[in-house]
């Protein structure tokens, strides 16, 4: 924690000068000095020792000032600091002011000056207000804090991207703390714009893009070199696993991952289905311990760097960057993953990010304590998502189209859920509605066999339905299904025979595309199996694959 603030202001240097002098001769081990010549620059100082949350303990200020009075002052500052200690320094003729601003704004304490000798007649004073401050004082959290409003989607994808991240910060709601409310009133010009985010260092960000994030976090950096032995584009367990072993094995290696390593996966609230974790283990925890060993066997990742285009110069193959640069590479290993397919219900998009989650939205969880909740879904990620979320809501009501969970779902999560007094599940139904103005008020569910229909409130959904495969970087490269998952291996020949753009004499490998030398590995593959363990084990799979094609080349 830093050391609390005492600020002294008077608009007579000599006097400023004086009373800092002994401020500082008593006070400087526990607290920092701060003197300001006028309101007006004090009240620039206190933002901004605001914006830095930066404790201030006491403010000693003159009462004849030119411009601003030290009451018209400390009106502004206590809207800041509210429960700073207040202390006036007055002449024989302000005495009747500063009683008066006892009830006002709640004064201290006020001293005439001089104020000689300080042993005797200002540090008892200050010492005893002091005392009283630290009694009750808060410790102020230090680090990154974000202003926003739970009905905020910018807000969201911020606290999203953090939570992933696993970057603590603060959540500052401005509809209900008024203190966070006159902070960012205090930093804005003109009106707010939601997300404000707040750096240790005094800096702010307004509504920023995740790269913009990204690079003030130090996150988002040039890649090292411009050629590498392999590129791959996608940071979910498939691609960190074929990281960690390209590196181990000692090929230049970089991972490009346009969001927060991890994937799909790394938005899971709990996996306790992987190997080696009897306990379980969240996706995000589990995608960091896979960066810092990838990290330590010497590959490279770029985080919140997209890759744009792919093309080929034979031997090698190009990746542009969503900066313009082009990194290029001897192979390239596509592991992009999927991302949730968007349920079709009139007006739902409006709410997406604000009462609406694709998957655990694990960062705001918390904030539906005690509230209903609904989660779409009946697959493995569904069933983790509704117990994490069983953690903090009254009720969550799994919404399934079929008639159970056994088809979709691992025992182990089905049985959870029935031992959860307060998860619930419908069979057979699925929304057709949804209402409200700045977030989810209601909803109207459907039974898939009778028809009947029934409105109830809600507060919040999330939803887990399903794959579409983030492919188009290459999807005017390698072979397709109609649904866009990348073909591989044996799945690219036709009636026996080789595809038609093939030139090499050799069949391709398991999990390389129609392209020699471009791979696919995980849940972007065609007829892949969903498993956190089955895009580990192709991640490692491909590496081999790719040494017997470096060998050709």
């Amino acid at each position: 924690m830093a050391r609390p603030v005492i600020m002294t202001i008077d608009d007579e240097p000599h006097v400023l000068n004086a009373i800092a002098r002994d401020l500082q001769a008593h006070y400087k081990s526990d607290y920092h000095i701060v003197k300001a010549r006028s309101g007006a620059e004090a009240l620039e100082t206190v933002q901004e020792f605001k914006r830095r949350n930066t404790p201030l303990a006491l403010f000693l200020v003159d009462q004849r000032m030119p411009s601003m009075s030290g009451i018209e002052f400390l009106e502004e500052a206590i809207k800041l600091y509210p429960e700073a200690c207040k202390v006036l320094l007055t002449a024989y003729a302000d005495t009747d002011a500063a009683i008066a601003s006892i009830n006002t704004i709640d004064l201290d304490y006020y001293l005439m000056k001089p104020w000689d000798p300080p042993e005797e007649r200002l540090y008892p004073v200050l010492d005893d207000l002091l005392s009283d401050w630290l009694a009750s004082a808060q410790i102020p959290y230090d680090g990154i804090r974000v202003a926003g409003t739970l009905w905020s989607a910018a807000s969201h994808n911020v606290k999203e991207f953090l939570a992933r991240s696993q970057i603590p910060y603060q959540w500052l709601d401005i509809e209900r703390d008024s203190e966070a409310r006159e902070l960012l009133e205090a930093t804005s010009a003109g009106r707010p714009r939601l997300p404000t985010i707040f750096f240790p260092d005094g800096s702010v960000l307004v509504d920023p893009g995740l790269h913009s994030l990204a690079e003030k976090l130090g996150m988002r950096t040039p890649a090292l070199r411009p050629f590498y032995d392999l590129i791959i584009i996608g940071g979910g367990p498939a691609g960190l696993a074929a990281a960690v072993y390209a590196a181990s094995e000692g090929l230049r290696t970089v991972v490009i991952e346009k969001e927060v390593a991890g994937g799909q996966a790394g938005s899971s609230a709990r996996i306790e289905n992987y190997l080696g974790f009897p306990k379980g283990i969240s996706g995000a925890d589990l995608a960091r311990r896979a960066v810092m060993q990838a990290k330590r066997l010497g590959a490279e990742i770029l985080t919140a760097q997209e890759a744009k285009k792919v093309r080929i110069e034979d031997p090698y193959r190009l990746v542009t960057l969503d900066d313009g640069s082009e990194l290029s590479c001897r192979a390239l290993l596509v592991s992009t993953g999927v991302r949730v397919r968007e349920l079709e219900v009139p007006d739902i998009q409006s709410l997406v990010g604000v009462s609406v989650y694709y998957g655990a939205a694990t960062s705001e969880a918390v904030h539906y304590q005690g509230r209903r909740v609904f989660v779409v879904g009946g697959a493995n990620s569904a069933g983790q998502g509704a117990m994490f979320l069983s953690r903090f809501a009254s009720e969550v009501t799994i919404l399934i189209r079929a008639e159970s969970l056994k088809k979709s779902m691992s025992q182990y999560l089905i049985d959870q859920i029935e031992g959860a007094e307060n998860i619930s599940v419908l069979a057979n139904t699925e929304i057709s509605a949804v209402a409200g103005s700045d977030h989810l008020e209601t909803i109207t569910l459907e039974n898939r066999l009778t028809l009947e229909t029934v409105t109830i409130p809600a507060d919040a959904i999330f939803i887990f339905i399903g794959a579409v495969p983030h492919s188009e970087v290459v999807a005017d490269i390698v072979e397709r299904n109609e649904l866009g998952f990348i073909l591989t291996g044996p799945d690219l020949n036709k009636d026996g025979q080789r595809p038609k753009s093939w030139r090499l004499k050799r069949d391709p490998f398991l999990l390389e595309t129609n392209v020699p030398g471009i791979f696919a590995a995980g849940d972007v593959r065609h007829g892949d199996v969903r498993r956190v363990a089955t895009a580990v084990g192709q991640g490692a799979v491909s590496v081999s694959f790719i040494h017997k094609y470096l060998e050709t080349v």
